[in-house]
C-alpha cells in the first residue's frame, strides 16, 4: 500500500476479516490497556439533530502501544427504519499515528455491530456463571445478532429466548439464529421470559426500563448495551440497586449512562456502587463474580478504543489476505 493511497473496507469485507473470537480477544487487549492507563481517549462529543430526531457522535482515540489513532464518526436517526433505511450509518477512520498517514476507511456500522457484541462476550466470560445454558435476549436491532453470537461464543448456550415489541421482527431473527447458530431460538411473548435466562441482554432505544426486576433469576447476568444517552434507560432501577455494577469505562458511564444516571440523580446509588470498569476486571485489579446468585449487569455505552483496534485488526488482516479496495488521494 503506498502512502498516496487509503484502503477501504466493507461491511462485507469487515465480515470476512474479523471473526468473533478474534475480536472478542482484541477486546480483552484494549480495555487491559485502557485500564493501565496506555490510551488517550477523551469522552466522546454528541451533536443532538433535534429537528430531525437524531443525533451524531464522533469518538477519537490514540493507542501509542499500536500506532495507531483514530475517529468514528457515527449518525443515528431515530425515524429511519420508517423511511425504509438504517437508524445507525457510521465510519470508522485509522491513522499511523507515527506519520500521519491515513491508513484505512471502514464500514462503522459492521465495526460497531462486531466490537459491541464482542465487549458483552468478554465481560460475559467474566461475569456469567460457567453453568450459563441460557440466554435472551430483548430487542432485535443491528446490535442484538452480534450480541448472541458473542454469548455463544463463551458460553455453551443451547437455548436463547428474544422478545421484540414487533413480533415479526423477532420471528425472523429468531429464525436467522436458528441457522447460524445451531441452537434453539425461541421467540418470547413477553419479557417475563427472564425467568429462564442466565444470561441476559437488552439491546432497545427504549426510555423506560423493558424488564421487570422480579423477573431475573438468581445468578443472572445482564449485558445492558442500548441505552447511550441521560434519557435512555433499559435496566429497572431496583436491579441496579441489587446488582454488581461493572461498567465499560467509569467517566463515560456517569457521563451517559441512564441506566447509571437515574438511580444516581434520586440518591438510590452513589457513584461509589459501580463495583468497577471492565478493564480492571480483566486484569484482576477488582473481583469479577464472587457466589453462584449474585446479579450482575455490564453496562456500557462504547468507547472509542473499541473501535480502533478492531479496525486495526481488520486493516492488518485485510493486507494480509489482499481483502479491501486500494482508493488513490492523489
Amino acid at each position: 500500500m503506498k502512502d498516496s493511497t487509503i484502503r477501504f473496507f466493507s461491511g462485507s469485507d469487515i465480515r470476512a476479516l474479523l471473526t468473533m473470537e478474534d475480536c472478542i480477544e482484541a477486546m480483552k487487549s484494549a480495555f487491559s490497556s485502557l485500564s493501565d492507563g496506555e490510551v488517550v481517549m477523551p469522552v466522546r462529543s454528541r451533536l443532538e439533530m433535534l429537528p430531525d430526531n437524531a443525533n451524531a457522535l464522533f469518538m477519537p482515540v490514540y493507542m501509542p502501544t499500536i500506532n495507531r489513532v483514530g475517529v468514528k464518526s457515527l449518525t443515528n436517526c431515530i425515524d429511519n427504519p420508517k423511511k425504509g433505511l438504517p437508524m445507525i450509518h457510521a465510519l470508522m477512520t485509522i491513522f499511523d499515528s507515527s506519520t500521519g498517514v491515513p491508513l484505512a476507511i471502514l464500514d462503522g456500522e459492521a465495526i460497531t455491530a462486531m466490537r459491541t457484541g464482542a465487549v458483552s462476550g468478554l465481560a460475559t466470560s467474566f461475569l456469567a456463571r460457567e453453568s450459563s445454558r441460557t440466554a435472551a435476549i430483548i430487542g432485535t436491532g443491528f446490535q442484538a445478532e452480534t450480541q448472541l453470537i458473542a454469548i455463544c461464543t463463551v458460553r455453551p448456550i443451547s437455548r436463547a429466548y428474544v422478545f421484540d415489541l414487533l413480533t415479526e421482527k423477532a420471528e425472523a431473527f429468531a429464525g436467522k439464529m436458528r441457522e447460524r447458530l445451531n441452537i434453539e431460538v425461541l421467540v418470547a411473548a413477553s419479557p417475563a421470559i427472564l425467568q429462564e435466562a442466565d444470561v441476559v441482554c437488552t439491546a432497545t432505544p427504549s426510555r423506560q426500563p423493558v424488564f421487570d426486576d422480579a423477573f431475573l433469576k438468581p445468578g443472572a447476568h445482564i449485558n445492558a448495551v442500548g441505552a447511550y444517552k441521560p434519557d435512555m434507560v433499559e435496566i429497572p432501577p431496583e436491579t441496579i440497586i441489587r446488582a454488581k455494577i461493572v461498567v465499560d469505562q467509569r467517566d463515560g458511564c456517569l457521563a451517559e449512562a441512564g441506566d447509571i444516571l437515574g438511580p444516581l440523580e434520586k440518591k438510590l446509588i452513589t457513584a461509589d456502587h459501580i463495583h468497577g470498569e471492565l478493564g480492571e476486571v480483566v486484569t484482576g485489579r477488582v473481583a469479577a463474580r464472587e457466589n453462584e446468585d449474585e446479579i450482575t449487569v455490564f453496562k456500557s455505552v462504547g468507547v472509542a478504543v473499541q473501535d480502533l483496534v478492531s479496525a486495526d485488526l481488520v486493516f492488518r488482516k485485510g493486507l494480509e489476505k489482499g481483502i479491501g479496495t486500494e482508493l488513490s488521494l492523489a
